[in-house]
Order: C-alpha cells, then structure tokens, then sequence
C-alpha cells in the first residue's frame, strides 16, 4: 500500500478538526500551500507548542499552561460556589457575562451511554472530591440544554445531593430582547414552569 504524500497527510490532519470535510480540508492544504506558507509554518508551530504545554487545571480541570489555572488562583472569587461545565468554552461564555464569581468544574464532556462516554470519562470522581471539600456551599449546574446535557446535570445532581450538597441548575426561557412569536414553543413552555416571582 502506497503511502499518502505530505498534502493527502496535510489534508487528513485538518479533517480531524469539527465541521472540516474532506473538500474543506483539502481546499484549505491547497490555500495554506499556495498563498500562506509562513501562515502555515505559524498555524503548526502553535499548535506544536499548545500540545507540548497545555495542561489541566489540577483544581478546576480546564486547560491552562500552569498546575492551576489563573481563575482558580484568583483569590478574590467566591470559592463557596461551584459552576459545573462541558467545556472551557462554555466557562469562558460564563465568564463573560460578568455574573459570577465564583469557581469552576470543566467536565470536558458530558455523559452520553451511546457514544461510550460514562461517568469516568467526564472526571466525575474528581468533581466529587473538589465538590465536597468542605468549603463550596453550592453546586451551579451549567451544562448544556441537549439530551445528553441534561442527563449529565441529572446524574450529577442526584450524585452531589446524596452528599448533602445544594445543588442548582441554570434556569431556561425566553431570551433576552427576544419577542414570544419568534421563540419556540419548547422555550416559551420551559420559561412558564420556570417563572419566579418578581
């Protein structure tokens, strides 16, 4: 069996990146190659650094270049709360709201039975350690609003309860500015069962 040239293995790398299919990656090898070569020497050598020293938090999970990340170092933030989240990008969407200030579990998954992905694999015995480490107070679930997000939040919440702690879970509805004949019905039934008191 022939082995793939640098281009065919170029194009087979970029493949492996979300939403890139064989004629994005290909187009994409071909513009690298001819119109951004020191664009490509840049793109390779970041990511060869970013593989080399890029961790996890020990604390919270996320990827950082220290053994504990800046926000968990933060001595400022609240560390009697806890925010449960899929990825860091879902904590850096949190982060920029501005509305929290307290720390962070990264789960970098969440629990789908399907796909081979259980409890081990989204680090849950370490959530439970850092979760019951006598100072947080409260567990904010933040996971995504999908099948397999709300599972995981299940799962996690009925496992954190079992262990005396307050558990919550972010609240749905109606987004901000958005007019109830454009929002979904799902979204509007979610936000009347969700409705607080003002």
């Amino acid at each position: 069996m022939k082995k793939p040239g640098s281009l065919e293995s170029l194009a087979e790398a970029l493949r492996r990146l979300p939403g890139v299919g064989p004629k994005s990656a290909q187009r994409i090898a071909y513009h690298l190659l001819q119109h951004d070569r020191e664009g490509a020497t840049i793109l390779g050598d970041a990511l060869l650094n970013a593989v080399e020293l890029i961790q996890h938090c020990t604390s919270c999970n996320t990827f950082t270049e220290t053994q504990v990340c800046e926000t968990c170092a933060d001595t400022a933030r609240d560390r009697s709360l806890l925010c449960v989240v899929e990825t860091p990008s879902d904590q850096l969407m949190i982060e920029q709201t501005l509305t929290f200030k307290g720390l962070y579990f990264v789960l970098m998954g969440r629990l789908s039975p399907l796909d081979g992905i259980g409890p081990k694999d989204i680090h849950l015995e370490k959530l439970i350690a850092r979760a019951t480490d006598g100072v947080v107070q409260e567990v904010v679930l933040a996971t995504n609003f999908t099948n397999e997000g709300e599972a995981t939040a299940h799962y996690i919440s009925e496992t954190l309860k079992a262990r005396g702690l307050r558990v919550s879970r972010l609240a749905r509805g109606v987004p901000v500015g958005g007019e109830l004949e454009y929002v979904d019905a799902g979204t509007i039934a979610r936000a009347m069962l969700d409705r607080r008191t003002t």
